[in-house]
């Protein structure tokens, strides 16, 4: 059996604080351009490119063959975009509970970290920068063994922009980051994509975070490898394999 080396983490709900602000920020664009987002589809979408959650919204209220789908679908974006980044430059950001301590052990044990995200990569610079994790990354975002993360990956760093639930960025940071068995690899997210994306990129564990965006019961009906109340919990399952 493979010795653990890698874990990749969601950001946002995962390691990064969220008191649901990015939902915030989503559903105040769809209201200003006209979109109905109705908070359960937005919810189970979480965790997927944000501009695929506007598009799919926005086909199933108007069409994919309306002229103005294209365009209704990048107003949305847009001031999504706005929105979110003005929040997370200008408001609290905090890693959340336990993610420090699990780090530094990780790093402890030579295991690496990578953080991937359904975010786009300018704001996901701005979390990185606010939080310090940016320290050490290269032009490609990969760190060294000193640095606090060695590696993120955003949607767009993926051809087409897809994010998860496909396992491509979670292949993507194995790649530059040298592990080639998946079973080399735990996934832990707190939204439904998350550990589909973990069990797509068939790692050896997709597991599920329940104090972030998505409670036990939902994450329960998902398939995953296991849930976890804190990130601190991650230490005792590594240690006990």
């Amino acid at each position: 059996m493979s010795k653990i080396q890698l874990v990749v983490f969601d950001m946002a709900g995962t390691t990064v604080q969220d008191k649901h602000e990015v939902q915030d920020c989503f559903h105040r664009a769809a209201q200003e351009t006209g979109l109905d987002a109705d908070p359960a589809k937005v919810t189970a979408m979480q965790g997927w490119s944000k501009r695929l959650v506007f598009e799919t919204l926005w086909k199933e209220q108007i069409g994919a063959e309306d002229p103005v789908c294209s365009s209704q679908v990048e107003s949305s974006y847009q001031i999504f975009k706005k929105k979110l980044e003005e929040h997370y430059r200008t408001q609290p950001v905090l890693p959340t509970e336990g993610c420090l301590e699990l780090f530094s052990w990780l790093k402890a044990e030579g295991i690496q970290i990578a953080l991937n995200t359904g975010f786009y990569r300018k704001v996901t610079d701005v979390i990185l920068g606010r939080l310090g994790w940016d320290r050490g990354l290269d032009k490609n975002y990969v760190g060294s063994a000193n640095s606090v993360i060695q590696a993120s990956v955003t949607p767009s760093e993926i051809y087409n922009n897809e994010g998860r639930p496909a396992p491509y960025m979670i292949q993507k940071a194995m790649y530059q980051l040298g592990v080639k068995d998946p079973q080399a690899v735990i996934v832990i997210g707190d939204t439904p994509s998350d550990l589909a994306a973990g069990i797509n990129a068939h790692c050896r564990w997709a597991l599920g975070i329940t104090n972030g965006t998505h409670t036990r019961e939902q994450l329960e009906l998902c398939p995953h490898h296991g849930l976890l109340d804190s990130l601190v919990e991650l230490k005792e399952r590594i240690a006990g394999i």
